[in-house]
């Protein structure tokens, strides 16, 4: 972790002026005391810089796992295994590779075992690669790897500051197939499939045909699958897993209700090996109550891991989740809105929500109306809460800059708007989102571009600046969690500020500046004199009548004080 000199001052957000306002001028004499202070860089969750992997897609280190259970069919192009695995993001890991981007948590798509079977679509067979289709929420799957190799991926991960989150899938199994039968009618419904008119029609449905729906809203005790009592059985661990469940639902009191069996496996993960956090699928298809139950169930967990492993404690931090409700957007703040009822997610369950709304603001605002509005909604009556901003990912089949036309520009608006960043692999190398061939979202999902980021100077530049900008909001919380304020709109320089304890944190921004020689007014923020480094260009800087001039051949300046 590294240590900031950072200098004490007031978080405060400010009215919109160019001439120094009263509590700017509170600002700059509470600087002129010259407190300082040597401290660890806290890691926020309102700020994280969340790198979002496929883990068939990523990297594969090791090809002996790449086929199992017959899946061997012919499939429709990137709609079938393609060797990726839990080895092959630890290899990234150790290797510094996310240390290098500024990334201080990964989210992996869902590693516990896959249905068997495959579907029919398009042109040929689809299998279950991307982990949304559970078989055994009990096991991993072994084309991602072993249980050895995930405790492996999230030592690796926090030796290294990184956090790990997982998937967790509760609203359904996978589709049914000749080799995976359907679970009983007490643990699902196959139909109707939903319409999503109103809140009940996207609820109390299956999201498309072919995809059982956990029946989360019933209390009744229902009996263990068969088929999954029979595998346990052929593996030789169902005394374990009974024991187990008999511990839990003795300790709990809940019901041996479908959800409640699904939650003790989903938090075994967490006491097992120590996540961090749970990205929550598809959240508003399931009852609000269930995502409660969820979290009190987790953070027990989550103490019980702290409890038993206090060596592999990082922080006070609580366990993190962060819900995918679809077509979520920050304007409406805390409450999804079904059309006929309102749903507050955040209520006792999630620290944040996915806002799907950043890629059209990227589309048609300035990034100073886009700054000061997530400011003043985050920093308002969503204090103490979060959004996760993206503007490309698995299922999104129109994001921003689809053909990878400006990865520069997708850098800078994603990694410098307030709240936490979700970098979508290959974002950082301008992987191709369009594949010809390819149907629906697997245009999405091709594999990570490694050969260009090692041979083609072209990437490796567009990496280089993502690097930058990782590795600065990555040190800087006050660029996702903390309060903004322009400066000047011509050029357009601002400030981002943020305090937790002792804590305080302060850096300006400058963006779409003229190359060569640039000045920019300081003189809100830092005194004369107060050394300066510029993060983008390596350069250092003394604050002068107010100002700092840089000469450089970037159109960013990232001022932070000198270490």
């Amino acid at each position: 972790m590294k240590k900031l000199i950072l200098l004490t001052l007031i978080a405060t957000s400010l009215s919109c002026k160019n001439s120094v306002s009263d509590a700017e001028k509170e600002m700059k004499e509470t600087s002129k005391e010259k407190t300082t202070a040597s401290l660890e860089t806290p890691f926020i969750w309102e700020a994280a810089n969340l790198y979002f992997l496929m883990t068939d897609r990523f990297n594969n280190a090791d090809p002996s796992n790449d086929v199992n259970f017959g899946r061997d069919k012919k499939t429709a192009k990137l709609r079938g295994f393609e060797g990726g695995d839990i080895k092959g993001v630890t290899q990234k890991i150790e290797d510094g590779y996310f240390s290098d981007l500024g990334i201080n948590a990964i989210w992996l798509t869902p590693v516990v075992e896959q249905i068997h079977g495959g579907t029919d679509e398009g042109t040929g067979t689809t299998y279950a690669f991307h982990g949304y289709w559970t078989k055994d929420w009990t096991a991993l799957d072994p084309n991602f790897g072993t249980k050895a190799d995930l405790k492996a991926l999230v030592d690796a991960a926090h030796k290294k500051g990184i956090r790990i989150v997982l998937d967790a899938v509760l609203n359904h199994t996978g589709p049914v197939t000749a080799k995976d039968p359907v679970w009983p009618d007490a643990w699902v419904r196959t139909g109707p499939t939903c319409t999503y008119e109103d809140y009940e029609s996207t609820v109390a449905c299956t999201l498309v045909d072919n995809l059982p729906d956990i029946r989360t809203e019933s209390d009744e005790a229902v009996e263990l699958p068969p088929q999954l009592v029979q595998k346990w059985k052929d593996e030789g661990r169902y005394d374990e897993e009974i024991a187990e469940l008999d511990a839990f639902f003795e300790k709990t009191g809940h019901p041996r209700a479908p959800r409640f069996y699904i939650m003790k496996w989903l938090a075994d993960y967490i006491t097992d090996f120590g996540i961090d956090g749970y990205r929550v699928d598809t959240v508003k298809h399931t009852e609000e109550s269930v995502w409660q139950e969820f979290r009190s169930i987790s953070d027990a967990a989550f103490a019980e891991f702290k409890a038993n492993n206090p060596e592999k404690v990082l922080d006070d931090n609580g366990f993190y989740m962060v819900g995918e409700v679809y077509n979520y957007g920050i304007s409406a703040e805390k409450a999804f809105d079904f059309g006929d009822k309102k749903v507050n997610y955040f209520d006792k369950a999630f620290n944040s929500i996915i806002n799907f709304e950043l890629k059209y603001d990227a589309a048609k605002q300035t990034k100073e109306a886009i700054f000061k509005r997530y400011s003043k909604v985050l920093n308002g009556d969503m204090q103490g809460y979060g959004v996760l901003n993206y503007l490309s990912s698995h299922d999104d089949g129109s994001p921003f800059d689809a053909k990878r036309e400006n990865p520069y520009e997708t850098a800078t608006i994603l990694m410098l708007t307030p709240g936490a960043a979700q970098v979508f692999y290959g974002d950082e190398s301008a992987r191709i989102l369009e594949v010809e061939g390819t149907e629906g979202d697997a245009k999405l999902r091709s594999n990570m571009n490694w050969e260009a980021i090692k041979n083609d100077a072209k990437t490796q530049k567009i990496l280089a600046h993502w690097q930058k900008l990782g590795t600065f909001r990555s040190e800087h919380p006050a660029i996702g969690a903390g309060v903004h304020q322009m400066i000047t709109q011509k050029p357009y320089v601002f400030y981002r500020s943020f305090s937790k304890g002792d804590f305080k944190d302060l850096v300006v921004v400058g963006l779409d500046l003229k190359a060569g020689s640039k000045t920019l007014k300081v003189s809100s923020v830092f005194e004369d004199g107060t050394l300066l480094h510029d993060a983008y260009s390596g350069q250092d800087v003394a604050v002068k009548n107010g100002n700092v001039s840089i000469n450089s051949e970037f159109s960013i300046v990232m001022l932070e004080l000198k270490k």
